[in-house]
């Protein structure tokens, strides 16, 4: 059975989330790989697990991040969340709409944008990647990066993608994956999705070393716009 959260509730609960996430003490693995990309023009696709969409949400926010959410109850009260943290919202639909969501992406990528998804989402299964962001990324012919955070000391959730909620001042280790392209036909698809999964993996280890021993990102999809805010950007869930 499922519980309606008050909206108001949600929004209440924002201000006590953004100020944890304050006292968070962020490291990163390989960031250079993202700047590196982030200073050169053209499409790229990030793909993020949706269970660790809290800790990257807070770090890449007030960049002129567009993100796209479902038209679920859910996804609304992401809006809100979204907003707070200085993201714009687009109101999609990553499960029923994948032919839409598709073309979605395809014109993000097509005008140079930084499109990311959570390639496990909206509802699952965790950590199983579905191919539509790489066919996506193919056809626009842009890069593709994998990106995973982990954090100590942290609590899992009891949903579907066992989500990720750091403590306060929690070490949040945020790993970035090597660049990739995409090669032709369905085969290349094949092939990235593998890959993918591959380098997510290795993410998972080096965001893991926040804490020995601890094992280890929906609805929502993230489009980085580059600093300088002349590149579009929009954001769709495949």
């Amino acid at each position: 059975m499922k519980i309606a959260v008050p909206r108001m509730l949600v929004r209440a609960i924002g201000p006590i989330v953004s100020g944890v996430a304050s006292t968070w003490r962020v490291e990163t693995v390989h960031e250079e790989r993202w700047q590196e990309i982030s200073h050169d023009p053209g499409p790229l696709l990030v793909l993020l697990w949706h269970d660790a969409l809290l800790p990257l949400l807070w770090y890449h926010r007030k960049r002129g991040v567009v993100v796209v959410v479902s038209r679920a109850r859910d996804g609304q009260y992401l809006v809100d969340q979204a907003h707070r943290l200085g993201y714009r919202t687009v109101e999609g639909s990553s499960h029923r709409g994948r032919v839409q969501a598709m073309r979605g992406a395809l014109r993000a990528l097509s005008e140079g944008a930084i499109v990311a998804i959570t390639p496990d989402g909206p509802r699952g299964p965790r950590r199983v990647i579905k191919p539509g962001g790489l066919a996506a990324a193919q056809a626009a012919g842009a890069r593709v990066i994998t990106l995973h955070a982990e954090a100590s000391p942290s609590r899992r959730l009891g949903s579907w993608d066992r989500f990720l909620v750091p403590w306060p001042m929690a070490k949040v280790r945020i790993a970035y994956g090597p660049v990739f392209r995409v090669e032709p036909g369905e085969r290349g698809v094949g092939e990235a999705v593998v890959g993918s999964g591959v380098a997510a993996d290795d993410e998972q280890g080096d965001a893991a070393a926040v804490h020995a021993g601890q094992a280890a990102a929906g609805a929502v999809v993230v489009a980085f716009v580059p600093d300088d805010h002349d590149h579009p950007a929009a954001a769709v869930g495949v």
